[in-house]
């Protein structure tokens, strides 16, 4: 027994890339001392041309904790048939999400394969599309973690893809469905791994990844952060820790910028109502127009959706409608409340946007706020004009508690714009039409263009000076840890996908 468990836990052959070999990475992600491994005598199947039939055949399969927290994970091994794979590889890592489902805990899957196992033919496709389905099953029931440390190619790129988040090594890591030599063959396209699905390329140019880690560690450690703000699985609450220190809140009277068109980074804003101002950026590089974060409120997770004015004035466009509609229904799905900012001009125009499907696509931010029934907060901080009103956690979409500065501007659009179209002929006619027009922009402001309006109809419940906004918040949030919403019942509705 004792020498069959050495050779189990033999590497199969030198490591071929990355920083550690998958059983330290799985000891450096885990508490020490707690990993228990499961399939350690699996051995590869007999195949034609297999000189050897290694134990584990190319995957190491466990349980331990992280934090004190279960957790189930895997660690696909490069030295044993270049991480392929096969058919026992494959059921060990189908028997693995079979036992997070039934004990409900995250998994998380360390990534380093050289794709399907050729030499086992179907029976390697068959298990990828098993893994698929376990992937599918257990959507919205536990978390599910991917952490590129190496190539994730062909089918083996769509599993990540399907878990909640994706973690990418800088430099290290890439994930496509085909590789560079056969685009080139196929297409005549020359490209490199890297610009075709680097770690950089896939967090910023494409989304396909969450989070991108300067190393190997960095990686690591990113996974632990971010499973102190999740729960188990979908039964249960998030973790709880103290309440983190309050930020004073006095700097909010002063960050939102006298002048409408001047930007602001929102995240001197969130900074200053989350404990200890520390945020958790999701997607961080991706749409960089919208912030997707985790953080925590008096010691309680919560999900950040916040418009960035920083960047294209917080426009709602395609890719950041996605971004957020995927962060806000992974919140929901597992009772993570909502915290929304709104700073938004609207949805981008332009013919690009509209022939790529903005309204389709935009509308997935729609039905993600709608369909939460999630904890929702909303704080209107300034321009909230048209449908971009409308979608940013708005009171009609079903959103509890809705607050706004006195900085806020809730109207269909803008005053210069709103002029335009409804004094159109009065200017045309003025002899002085500048002068004309600086009243009209003006009276519109006093009226249209104030948060007043909105609360008057029950739209917003308080207008709330900048420096209550954290205790505003917290009171919110504690109302509302008791709320139920029930849904109609139906399979699942059906998201504009």
């Amino acid at each position: 027994m004792e020498r069959r468990r050495a050779t189990a836990v033999a590497p199969g052959g030198p490591r071929r890339r990355g920083e550690f070999g998958a059983r330290e990475r799985i000891e450096r992600l885990l508490d020490a001392g707690s990993f228990t491994e499961t399939g350690q005598f699996v051995r590869a199947r007999r195949t034609e041309g297999a000189g050897h039939r290694p134990y584990g055949d190319g995957v190491v399969t466990g349980h331990g904790t992280v934090d004190g927290r279960p957790v189930c994970v895997f660690a696909q091994d490069s030295t044993v048939f270049g991480g392929s794979m096969g058919e026992a590889f494959g059921e060990k890592t189908v028997a693995l999400m079979d036992l997070a489902l039934k004990t409900g805990c995250p998994v998380v899957g360390l990534n380093d394969s050289g794709g399907a196992r050729i030499q086992e033919g179907v029976a390697s496709l068959a298990l990828y599309a098993e893994l698929v389905r376990r992937n599918v099953q257990a959507s919205g029931v536990i978390p599910q973690i991917s952490v590129v440390l190496g190539p994730c190619a062909g089918g083996a790129a769509y599993s990540p893809a399907i878990t909640d988040f994706t973690v990418m090594v800088d430099g290290a890591s890439h994930m496509f469905v085909t590789g560079p030599d056969v685009i080139e063959a196929v297409t005549g396209e020359r490209t490199t791994a890297e610009d075709l699905g680097g770690a950089r390329a896939s967090n910023t140019v494409n989304g396909n990844a969450h989070f991108l880690a300067a190393d190997e560690g960095d990686a690591l450690d990113v996974v632990r952060d971010l499973l102190s703000y999740l729960p188990a699985n979908n039964l249960e609450r998030p973790p709880e820790y103290a309440p983190g220190a309050a930020p004073a809140g006095d700097r909010l009277d002063e960050v939102v910028p006298d002048r409408l068109g001047q930007a602001y980074d929102m995240r001197d804003i969130l900074r200053e109502v989350v404990d200890d101002g520390e945020l958790l950026d999701v997607q961080e590089l991706f749409a960089p127009n919208i912030i997707c974060a985790l953080a925590r409120v008096e010691g309680r997770s919560v999900g950040i959706v916040a418009n960035q004015p920083m960047h294209a004035a917080g426009v709602l466009d395609i890719d950041a409608s996605e971004k957020a509609a995927r962060f806000v229904r992974f919140c929901d799905a597992f009772g993570v409340p909502l915290l929304t900012f709104a700073d938004v001009p609207g949805y981008l125009s332009g013919v690009r946007q509209e022939q790529a499907g903005i309204i389709r696509r935009g509308a997935k931010l729609l039905y993600a706020y709608a369909e939460a029934t999630v904890p929702k907060v909303t704080v209107v901080v300034r321009k909230a004009y048209g449908g971009g009103y409308a979608v940013m956690g708005s009171k009609h979409l079903g959103a509890d508690v809705n607050l706004a500065w006195p900085t806020a501007r809730i109207a269909v659009m803008g005053a210069e714009g709103a002029v335009g179209v409804l004094h159109r002929r009065e200017l045309a006619a003025s002899d002085d039409p500048e002068a004309l027009r600086a009243r009209l922009v003006a009276a519109y402001e006093s009226t249209h263009g104030t948060p007043y309006a909105a609360a008057e109809r029950g739209y917003v419940d308080a207008v709330i000076a900048p420096r209550e906004t954290r205790v505003q918040v917290c009171r919110a949030l504690r109302a509302l840890r008791g709320k139920r919403a029930p849904m109609p019942q139906r399979r699942h509705g059906n998201i504009p996908l």
